[in-house]
């Protein structure tokens, strides 16, 4: 079993980052490897089990399943349905929790899979990098605030 963990400070309430990540379907607002994301069956996107059916920038297509979503804690779990990657039982979180002095975050971003013997670690390279560091980057971008 793999184990991918990744977080960082965001200068940016924590109220302010969860409502950026909180809607299953918003992704392509803020991740650059995202370029379009759905919700299957019309569902809410913040429904427990709702589908979001989603492309990366370089055409792969992904499903993932919304299996946990707290409003209280800011966190969210989700499973991998369909991937290109070579990942099963792929079953991740992203928690948004308040740094107590000041008015900043941290988000924690994690995930649990197996992985077949032959990978080279190029999967675990590819969430902690690609999905996990690039997203947390490209959130706090957005939303810290100046200077």
């Amino acid at each position: 079993m793999e184990r991918v963990f990744v977080s960082r400070v965001i200068d940016a309430s924590a109220d302010t980052v969860w409502q950026a990540v909180r809607d299953f379907n918003g992704m392509p607002d803020w991740h650059p490897a995202i370029a379009d994301s759905e919700i299957e069956d019309g569902r809410a996107p913040d429904a427990v089990g709702c589908v979001r059916s989603f492309h990366l920038a370089d055409g792969s297509h992904l499903r993932e399943q919304l299996t946990e979503l707290s409003d209280a804690y800011r966190m969210m779990r989700y499973v991998i349905l369909d991937s290109p990657m070579p990942v099963t039982g792929y079953d991740a979180s992203l928690q948004i929790l308040p740094v107590t002095e000041g008015d900043a975050c941290l988000a924690c971003w994690e995930a649990e899979f197996e992985v077949s013997q032959d990978d080279d670690g190029a999967t675990v390279d590819t969430v902690t990098n690609g999905v996990f560091r690039a997203g947390l980057e490209a959130l706090a971008a957005q939303l810290e605030r100046p200077g």
